[in-house]
């Protein structure tokens, strides 16, 4: 057996992040909690009862969020469902709610790889004594 299937995305690419905020780590802390601003907002409109241009709204805004940090693997969830919620035909609810879910699964997994981050980017800043 072959392993042919790709690399998953990175939750967080930390060379992203370094490269837009210019290596300045007050500004990564700063886009981190815009980020989190962000998903608390836009993941409240992720209703699969919803009109599916709602949801497709706050699935481009999490995907433009998730790009301008680094976090791939939430903008390419949030990519496909902005695409099915803009298709002529917009998914059955229960197709929603599933595809909804992977946006909610993988910002929770997100949030949890930015938390650490943020954390880290904070504790570097700080002399240890031995």
């Amino acid at each position: 057996m072959t392993d042919d299937a790709p690399a998953p995305l990175a939750l967080l690419d930390r060379d992203h992040l370094k490269a837009m905020t210019g290596g300045d780590t007050s500004l990564a802390i700063e886009v981190i909690d815009i980020f989190r601003q962000q998903a608390e907002i836009w993941s409240r409109l992720l209703d699969p009862r919803a009109d599916a241009s709602q949801w497709a709204d706050a699935a481009h805004t999490l995907k433009g969020a998730s790009l301008g940090i680094g976090a791939v693997r939430l903008a390419a969830v949030c990519g496909r469902a902005e695409r099915l919620g803009r298709a002529e035909t917009p998914p059955s609810v229960t197709a929603a709610a599933v595809m909804l879910g992977d946006i909610k699964d993988t910002l929770g997994d997100t949030l949890e790889a930015v938390a650490k981050a943020a954390y880290e980017l904070a504790s570097s800043g700080v002399t240890r004594a031995s």
